[in-house]
């Protein structure tokens, strides 16, 4: 079964629009907080890695849709 994921976007192309927001200073890109303290033990999920296993657990969400306000909710104004 295809992932939605490679539907709208390939893998590669959403990894590589996370990682310019990352680089790009207009963006707030801080780690995400986790419980699982044996995969993450200091508890940050770096941002590129929270936000593909989102898209991953959920395969109806478009990553251009998804990719398109998350950059609208982290632009520093």
């Amino acid at each position: 079964m295809k992932s939605r994921m490679t539907t709208y976007m390939e893998g590669s192309e959403v990894m590589h629009e996370l990682q310019v927001m990352l680089q790009d200073n207009s963006y707030r890109t801080l780690p995400g907080y986790s419980i699982d303290s044996e995969t993450y033990p200091d508890n940050n999920v770096p941002f590129i890695e929270s936000h593909v296993n989102y898209l991953r657990k959920h395969p109806q969400v478009n990553p251009a849709h998804y990719l398109s306000n998350l950059r609208l909710m982290l632009k520093i104004r």
